[in-house]
């Protein structure tokens, strides 16, 4: 079974930047789409982006160009790299091994790691 750890949530002051880290195991590394979703208090959980094993991104909405995905095989990791962050970034921050359907969709993604707390303060 797969299993996804993150890591390199904190709290950080708008304007910053941070990197998240996603650790992969349990299966082969390139045989999973890892997507990276948040959700803030109150919130329904949405998808931030994903890359696939070949590399193609899918990234959310609302991003806008502020966030990087990307992922190193030998390190079996995915990272989220978040740069000019702003308060309504404020979320925990999960990675996901996609499913089925439809990739930005966050309802397509199990074994969940347990998550990495984000506070973006003004």
């Amino acid at each position: 079974q797969v299993q996804l750890v993150e890591s390199g949530g904190g709290s950080v002051q708008a304007g910053d930047s941070l990197s998240l880290s996603c650790v992969v195991s349990g299966r082969p590394f390139d045989s999973i789409i890892v997507g990276w979703l948040r959700q803030a208090p109150g919130k329904e959980r949405e998808f931030v982006a994903a890359i696939t094993r070949t590399k193609a991104i899918y990234y959310g909405d609302f991003p806008k160009g502020r966030f990087t995905i990307s992922r190193d095989s030998a390190e079996n990791t995915v990272y989220l790299h978040m740069h000019n962050v702003r308060p309504e970034d404020t979320a925990v921050y999960q990675c996901a091994a996609h499913t089925e359907g439809l990739v930005r969709d966050a309802r397509n993604y199990d074994s969940w790691g347990q998550g990495t707390q984000v506070t973006v303060s003004s």
